[in-house]
């Protein structure tokens, strides 16, 4: 019977195995005899995964992500929907609710004083409110009532 020198013992080891036993070392271990059965509970266990800290936080990274990127279009969805069930009757902030604002070049006069060389003025309409002296508020588009805050972004699809 041949056995293995003791200076060039190995150690048999694997890392699906766990078990309870020292490894067993091929010096020792009788290539033709046959041993006993152990009982059940010392059989070696297979393990299934052998995860290190640095694998185990890519996979929660990974799961974190696909819920996030489905969770937050699921929330923004149910949002709208809950928003369009309300009814809103908040008054637009920056026309106070009238639905126009007052044209900023001409200040609500409906004409421009330009004073020419010489002394001279001349009064002209104004080019930004067609002599109106407001424009459409372009918060509410002149209903009035302010926008949700979903409701003033518009979402194309560029594809």
């Amino acid at each position: 019977m041949a056995t293995v020198p003791s200076s060039l013992s190995c150690t048999l080891r694997t890392s699906f195995l766990l078990s309870s036993h020292p490894p067993a070392k091929l010096s020792s271990v009788p290539l033709l005899k046959s041993r006993r059965p152990t009982p059940p509970s010392s059989y070696p266990r297979v393990r299934a995964l052998d995860l290190d800290q640095n694998t185990l936080v890519a996979i929660s990274v990974g799961v974190v992500s696909v819920a996030v990127g489905i969770g937050i279009p699921v929330f923004y969805e149910t949002q709208i929907d809950n928003a369009a069930k309300r009814e809103n009757t908040q008054p637009c902030f920056p026309c106070n609710g009238t639905g126009a604002q007052t044209c900023r070049l001409c200040t609500g006069k409906g004409s421009v004083t330009v004073v020419l060389g010489g002394g001279e003025t001349e009064v002209s309409q104004c080019i930004n409110c067609e002599g109106a002296g407001s424009l459409t508020c372009t918060t509410c588009q002149g209903t009035g009532i302010q926008p949700r805050y979903l409701d003033r972004r518009e979402f194309k699809d560029d594809d």
